[in-house]
Order: structure tokens, then C-alpha cells, then sequence
């Protein structure tokens, strides 16, 4: 497999189901792992594609793609531009995200507290849940001062650079969050990225016994984030809330003694 490919299937979480149909496991379905390999092959650098970009996005021949691609469009997940010839999601991939959110109990809880710390904070408030080696978003409640508006439900970023991924790792035992870190890709995205493992460790532990995280641009220039993990009943974090502003607004220190109070209290109320 290409390192496009296997990097992409790392970012959408399906290696590890690759790497078990790899293995013989006997469970395993290919066809399905297949299909949602074409589906995860569009994002927003790749909205529309050809039958062979699809091809050589997904790493299939180009007659396998071919029929993936023509069941998915008959199944309206995808949708072929007859002038063009080039593939594109249809709203009707929209649909497990949708059933997920109104049938997770985790997303049912935390709604009404994210609305309430929204309205309080007048920032973009958000649920997230650790997936691997990144948090993804789950439930995000934009505000008029978003700086980030491209980041919406479903979004993946790295753990380690994240206020929600440094608050869930912090949840952890040391061993498991090494493991953690040492799966992940380290590297910086900003001048003010904390990438390198000793620091890494030494930023956990701090939020561990502080019981929020903080990081001031580690992803982008002026974001803000302030976040506390949400427990379950043994004790381990089931998802992470977190608050983002912009420094043009609010800066670090302020945000930290306005902010903390407010997702632990938000994490507390949904964990029950």
C-alpha cells in the first residue's frame, strides 16, 4: 500500500481494521472495509473525483473502484456527475453521523451544558472523545467569534496539541499515554507546539494534577483552549469539553482563571 493511502486510512481510523483483514482475521468483511475506503477518499482537498483519482486515492484497481463506486452511487452515498464523469458525497452519508449523535448517551448529556457554556462564554464550545492516536469532535457549538470554522462534528486532530487530547491523555496512566505518543506523528504545527515527548509528559502530568488542560496556539495562531475530560464510573475518560477563543478577545491568563472553572464544572455535570 502506498504511504498516501495508509496515512489516510491512520487519519479516518481504519488501519487497525486493515491490519486484522491483513492477518486472516475470519470476520473480517473486505467488500465492507472496501466501500468505506472509497467513501473516506473525499475531503475537502478532494471533494469530487475521478474514477481513476479514486482509484489511486483508495489504492484498489481501477475495475474494483469502479464497482464500489457505482453500488455506493446506487445506494445515493454518492453522487457521478454525467458531464464531468467525477464522483461526490450525497447528504445521504450524512446519515450514521446523525443516528450516532441522537443515540449516543454521551452526546444526549453533554448537549444542554455545551449550549449553557456557549451562551456563558460566548465561545465555540465542544465535546470530544479520544480515537487512537486524536480526538475527534463529536458535538461542536460555534460562536459569532469562531476562529476556526472549519473545523466542525466529525473533525480529527492530533491528541498531543489539543486542550481536549492533552485532557483526556492526562486520564491516563503514564504507560498507556507513552504508548499513545509514541504511535502518534510528533511535530510541530506552530512555533509554540510542545512535540517532544519529555515536555509532553511534563504538560499531562501538569493537567493531571490541575484537572484542566490549556493550549495557547499550538494548532493555530490566536486560538485559545481551554479544556477538563469527562469520567466514567471506573474512573477512565469517556470524552473531553473544551472551550476555544481567540487571543484577539481574551488573553491567556484571563481566559485560564475565567475558563477552568467553567469545564471542569461542565465535565462534572456530564459525567453525573
Amino acid at each position: 500500500m502506498n504511504p498516501d493511502v495508509e496515512s489516510l486510512l491512520l487519519e479516518t481510523g481504519e488501519a487497525g481494521a486493515r491490519v486484522q483483514n491483513g492477518r486472516g482475521d475470519p470476520l473480517f468483511v473486505q467488500s465492507v472495509e472496501k466501500a468505506l475506503r472509497v467513501l473516506t477518499a473525499f475531503n475537502a482537498r478532494r471533494p469530487t473525483l475521478s474514477l481513476s483519482q479514486l482509484a489511486k486515492a483508495t489504492g484498489l484497481e481501477k475495475s474494483a473502484a469502479q464497482r464500489f463506486a457505482h453500488t455506493l452511487q446506487c445506494l445515493g452515498y454518492l453522487h457521478k456527475d454525467e458531464h464531468t464523469k467525477h464522483f461526490q458525497l450525497t447528504t445521504r452519508t450524512l446519515a450514521p453521523a446523525y443516528h450516532f449523535t441522537q443515540s449516543n448517551p454521551l452526546v444526549q448529556r453533554a448537549i444542554p451544558y455545551l449550549v449553557e457554556l456557549g451562551r456563558i462564554t460566548e465561545a465555540a464550545a465542544n465535546l470530544s472523545v479520544l480515537e487512537g492516536t486524536h480526538v475527534v469532535f463529536v458535538t461542536r457549538f460555534m460562536s459569532a467569534h469562531v476562529i476556526a470554522p472549519h473545523v466542525s462534528a466529525g473533525a480529527r486532530m492530533p491528541a498531543y496539541c489539543t486542550a481536549p487530547g492533552i485532557a483526556l491523555l492526562s486520564r491516563l496512566a503514564p504507560a498507556e499515554v507513552e504508548a499513545i505518543l509514541s504511535a502518534s506523528h510528533l511535530r510541530p504545527y506552530t512555533p509554540q507546539t510542545t512535540w517532544q515527548m519529555p515536555e509532553l509528559m511534563a504538560k499531562i502530568a501538569a493537567s493531571r494534577t490541575r484537572g484542566y488542560a490549556m493550549c495557547l496556539e499550538e494548532m493555530q495562531a490566536n486560538d485559545i483552549s481551554v479544556a477538563a475530560a469527562i469520567l466514567g464510573a471506573d474512573g477512565r475518560p469517556v470524552g473531553a469539553v473544551n472551550v476555544s477563543v481567540s487571543q484577539v478577545r481574551c488573553d491567556a491568563a484571563t481566559a485560564e482563571l475565567r475558563y477552568a472553572p467553567l469545564v471542569i464544572s461542565a465535565a462534572n455535570a456530564i459525567a453525573g
